[in-house]
């Protein structure tokens, strides 16, 4: 079977610290200021040349080994065609400028190599070839990015320097740093792996093939939910680039926290919101319930500012690392009418957890929600111990 991707210084630094502490630069800082000046905003781009000393560097110890191999030579190399090479490259989100520029490595001939075999084995059809490689494209290009302005924060702060020189400075440390992200990449990576195959196991290991009712059911039964920062522009309108960036890393650290100590999952974070699931109604309930104290115990300039939240049990689609289905639509709206630090769900999730002694329900009156026509709330509360 054939695939092709459907395309869709040795410089001293002064610090503020102490000179023990003051970072050592192997690189030459002329060198470094070449490389970051070597793309021209105002001007064509140059044509190729020998790499710098900086970049067979970086090049060695990030991609192991130089950049040898054109798009032809790629495709050669690993058996595949030129197109197959530019659809895979498509996909992970890296573009191909250069017919004839030796921008490849062995190790890429490797990679491509290995996916391609592995879909030949496994039949994959184009699309779920796609996926495959676009989930890792897409989930890496924003891990990187996240971890380099990590990395570049840390260098500013710890050494006092400006934007600049901290991006130059963790460019000279990142043959040192790459290798532990990687190791910890891949041990997050088995880990991840090996909780979704235990939950798998656990929600499916007395289910047979064929035993679905209804074909054009949602296949995952999931409790849903919302979190929601009240105010959120308010909050945020006086903030700079710097506070806004830590505002908001703040709240999403703390609810993931929260979360997961409950016993649920984050899906995504969306700017002031952030959404969640867990397995059964009852762990759900305990999610939602923890983000909203949180967000009451806080207060203004806390971690988890006051939060409005919500809780639908149904069924969802799993794709892209998302969830959809009408109990999603359905939690999102109910955030929107809750009341700060509130925990609102529909009458069907509500009836679930009425037998459960841990919870007190209270009615709400009824809502016309555009889209969802009348819905008839009910607020979740722990139950009273006296």
């Amino acid at each position: 079977m054939t695939h092709d991707i459907p395309e869709a210084a040795d410089e001293t630094i002064e610090t503020t610290e102490a000179a023990g502490d003051r970072p050592e630069r192997r690189t030459d800082a002329a060198a470094l200021s070449a490389l970051a000046g070597s793309v021209r905003p105002d001007g064509p781009p140059s044509a190729p040349s020998a790499p710098s000393p900086v970049e067979a560097d970086l090049d060695e110890a990030l991609l192991g080994g130089p950049r040898a191999l054109t798009v032809e030579g790629l495709a050669e190399r690993a058996g595949l065609t030129e197109r197959q090479v530019r659809s895979y490259w498509q996909a992970l989100g890296l573009p191909i400028t250069e017919q004839q520029e030796q921008m490849f490595t062995e190790d890429d001939a490797v990679a491509l190599e290995e996916i391609y075999s592995v879909a030949e084995h496994e039949k994959f059809d184009d699309r779920s070839l796609t996926t495959l490689i676009r989930s890792m494209g897409h989930t890496t290009e924003r891990l990187v990015l996240w971890q380099v302005e990590a990395l570049v924060e840390h260098m500013a702060k710890r050494f006092d320097l400006d934007d600049t020189s901290a991006r130059l400075l963790v460019l000279d440390r990142l043959p040192d740093l790459a290798p532990v992200l990687e190791t910890q990449l891949r041990h997050a990576w088995r880990r991840q792996l090996a909780a979704v195959a235990a939950r798998f196991t656990v929600e499916f290991s007395e289910a047979r093939a064929g035993d679905v009712t209804d074909s054009q059911a949602l296949p995952l039964p999931r409790a849903v939910g919302f979190a929601d920062i009240v105010s959120f522009t308010k909050r945020t309108a006086g903030l700079g680039s710097s506070e806004l960036a830590e505002f908001v890393q703040l709240f999403e650290t703390r609810a993931r926290d929260i979360i997961t100590a409950a016993g649920g999952r984050v899906v995504k974070t969306i700017g002031d919101a952030v959404l969640y699931v867990a397995d059964d109604v009852a762990t759900g309930a305990k999610v939602a319930l923890g983000l909203a104290e949180e967000g009451e115990r806080a207060g203004e300039g806390m971690e988890v500012p006051p939060v409005r939240v919500s809780l639908v049990w149904g069924r969802v689609l799993s794709r892209f690392g998302d969830v959809f289905g009408p109990s999603v639509n359905l939690a999102s709206r109910l955030t929107e009418i809750a009341e700060p630090t509130t925990v609102l769900l529909d009458r069907e999730t509500a009836a679930l957890l009425s037998r459960d002694s841990r919870f007190a329900l209270t009615a709400q009156p009824e809502r016309e929600v555009q889209g969802l026509g009348v819905i008839e709330p009910v607020r979740l509360q722990w139950a009273y111990k006296g």
